[in-house]
């Protein structure tokens, strides 16, 4: 199934306590943190591949590049619209903005990649079994 830009996923978020930077660990002020910012943001990117992509297949994401403009207070919500703007075989680039309920919250370039389910699980689960992990690399599978 071959992915054509342009695809378009939004999600959204209310900020609660949870979401800020102090419960992240990423700040001392209680604002949306960035860690969540960038979840919204890749969950947004989730959504564009919905219906799009063959059962036993999945995106993962491999980068994003984030730009947090602005902060945005407990109680308000924030919203990301993702859309794809490149697939080159298994690799998909997305440009995401976010906004709260007042301004352009975020903007972020962002890749994911196709990959089969049951393989990308193989190898999680090698991790924590070096004999797999050797096998799976004799093998080719890594």
């Amino acid at each position: 199934m071959a992915l054509e830009p342009p695809l378009v996923g939004e999600a959204e978020r209310a900020v609660t306590e949870e979401w800020t930077a102090v419960r992240m660990g990423s700040g001392k002020v209680l604002v949306l943190a960035t860690p969540a910012l960038v979840a919204v943001m890749e969950e947004a990117a989730v959504r564009a591949l919905e219906g799009h992509l063959p059962p036993g297949q999945t995106s993962v994401g491999v980068r994003i590049d984030v730009r947090h403009l602005a902060a945005t207070p407990l109680g308000m919500r924030v919203r990301a619209r993702a859309t794809l703007v490149a697939a080159y075989g298994h690799r998909l680039t997305f440009r995401i903005e976010a906004w709260d309920d007042r301004e352009k919250v975020g903007e972020a370039d962002h890749e994911r990649v196709i990959v089969d389910v049951e393989r990308f699980m193989e190898r999680v689960r090698a991790k924590s079994d070096p004999g797999r992990e050797e096998a799976l690399s004799e093998t080719g599978r890594r």
